[in-house]
């Protein structure tokens, strides 16, 4: 990583309260590449037995702002959500560790289209939930960093 994609994680991370709040980590594999992480715990359930699918939704939109994210802080840019669908596939359940794929699929100069399924690891990587973004890619400045 340059300095540019430290300077800019670095803030991302250190802003991202909400993310924080609930668990999620991730790691950039590579330019529009992105994977994040988290363990569904007792605050995270709708049901004794089932996560809340804004929980899984958050993990999602994570994940895919950061893999747009990946491919612009070159430009000096951050994204933000324009909007995005998501299928929920199967329920995810107290201690699943989960983990969500996304992936830059296409990159204009403003908007990108970015993909995304979430998995849970300890359940032979068994598909949770899919999901297609569109996001806005625009000067760090004007969000501030």
């Amino acid at each position: 990583m340059d300095n540019q994609t430290n300077v800019l994680l670095e803030k991302y991370i250190e802003n991202n309260l909400f993310g924080k709040l609930i668990g999620m980590d991730f790691e950039i594999v590579s330019e529009g590449n992105v994977n994040y992480y988290l363990t569904i715990s007792q605050n995270h359930l709708a049901t004794p037995h089932a996560a809340h699918g804004g929980v899984i939704s958050s993990l999602v939109d994570g994940a895919l702002g950061v893999a747009g994210l990946s491919c612009v802080y070159k430009e000096n840019k951050v994204v933000s959500t324009i909007e995005y669908k998501i299928n929920f596939l199967s329920p995810a359940h107290l201690n699943d560790k989960l983990v969500a794929k996304a992936k830059v699929e296409q990159k204009g100069n403003r908007i990108l289209i970015i993909s995304c399924e979430v998995y849970c690891v300890n359940k032979k990587n068994s598909l949770l939930a899919k999901a297609l973004g569109t996001f806005n890619a625009y000067s760090a400045e004007k969000a501030g960093y």
